[in-house]
């Protein structure tokens, strides 16, 4: 169609009355729409259908998984907290007990059966799960080759065979089924280089391969199968320091302590051997040096020192920690001993202090069993003093 000025009006040619006029367009467009309106309902069907059940799939899981919390929080509720089983306890650090606040607990002491004959300067360690005390200072100032062993089921001393010469200030630890008992000073004062070797089963001692040098107030600690024995007296000792293997029977010279002393405690804690207290020279020379000798480097190492400086303490390992008790040198205490327990943790290379000894004492040995340290014998006052006193520190306490 042309206007009025003979041009074709591209309005008018795509309205629907001139698509409608060309030949055949009319029907081309209804088929068109028609097919059109066909395809979207063909498709929307299966897309409302998958709509439909993706929604019903979720809101079952909603459903699944709140019923599923509600029970779970139904029985945390109506299920009462496990009991503790019988004999067991909260553990901490140390193998101390956890209070209900879950701080650490300060242990206790208990009193036991007192040795039958009263002791100072005595060699301690446990065997088989029993106590040994060995040799010291009797009351009347003498030395003794006495060996008693005591029975934690029973609460009773029992006497064996005693040494086969009187000694104080010697040292013990036990290897296997044997107890080692190891320098000392004899009655008449001179130290010794003698290592005595006791049968439990035959209840006999029999002599070991001697110390590389003469020692006395020396402590020993076991690492590894074998027993590392440092300082000791008279002075020239104070830094000697030799391991012994019972397995051949002969003992290895090694680097000396690097601070010197006797009257000291020592134990052996996951290959590294700890020396700590003691004194050097007279009472009052009295140190709270900590070194640990490592095994595999065969160095010494200083560590935190202990709280209190003291000598003629006790020592003994338990649950991965070193535990101090009692000495002599206190200017602050009339009787000149010490009541203190102190505890290291080499995990943490820390001291924690404990409760007191029901009876300060010095000239002690210490030695543990399961969760209680048995620490037998001892003097009440500084210098001699003897008594047959005997307690336990338990770790489980309050």
């Amino acid at each position: 169609m042309r206007g009025e000025h003979g041009y074709t009006n591209p309005g008018s040619f795509w309205r629907p009355s001139a698509i409608a006029a060309l030949p055949g367009a009319g029907d081309r467009a209804i088929d068109d729409h028609a097919a059109s309106r066909l395809w979207g309902t063909t498709l929307a069907r299966p897309l409302a259908v998958v709509l439909l059940v993706l929604v019903v799939v979720a809101a079952l899981a909603i459903a699944a998984a709140w019923y599923l919390f509600a029970t779970d929080v139904r029985r945390m509720e109506e299920t009462p907290a496990a009991a503790t089983p019988p004999g067991s306890r909260n553990v901490g650090a140390c193998g101390l007990g956890l209070r209900d606040d879950r701080t650490t607990s300060s242990g206790q002491w208990v009193n036991l059966a007192q040795m039958g004959e009263a002791r100072q300067e005595v060699a301690v360690a446990e065997l088989g799960g029993r106590i040994y005390a060995v040799g010291g200072f009797r009351s009347d100032g003498s030395t003794a080759d006495t060996v008693e062993v005591y029975d934690s089921s029973a609460d009773r001393w029992e006497f064996v065979t005693p040494l086969p010469i009187p000694l104080n200030h010697a040292a013990a630890a036990a290897i296997g089924d044997t107890l080692y008992v190891i320098g000392g000073h004899r009655s008449d004062g001179p130290s010794v280089d003698t290592v005595y070797a006791y049968d439990p089963s035959s209840r006999r001692w029999a002599s070991r391969a001697p110390m590389p040098t003469a020692r006395g107030a020396l402590a020993v600690g076991v690492v590894n199968g074998k027993i590392y024995a440092a300082g000791g007296s008279p002075d020239p000792r104070e830094r000697d320091f030799a391991a012994y293997d019972p397995a051949t029977d002969t003992w290895t010279v090694l680097p000396p302590m690097p601070t010197p002393r006797n009257h000291l405690a020592a134990s052996g804690i996951d290959g590294t051997f700890y020396a700590v207290g003691g004194r050097s020279g007279s009472i009052g020379g009295i140190t709270p040096v900590l070194e640990a000798f490592d095994v595999a480097t065969s160095s010494w190492q200083a560590r935190t020192p202990m709280p209190t400086a003291r000598g003629g303490i006790a020592g003994a390992a338990a649950h991965g920690c070193l535990f101090v008790f009692g000495g002599e040198g206190n200017p602050r205490d009339p009787a000149g001993t010490f009541e203190q327990t102190e505890v290291y943790d080499p995990s943490t290379d820390t001291w924690q202090s404990l409760a007191s000894m029901i009876e300060p004492r010095h000239g002690i040995g210490a030695a543990a069993r399961g969760d209680r340290i048995y620490v037998p014998g001892g003097a009440t006052v500084q210098g001699f003093g003897a008594a047959g006193g005997h307690q336990a520190f338990d770790l489980g306490g309050p």
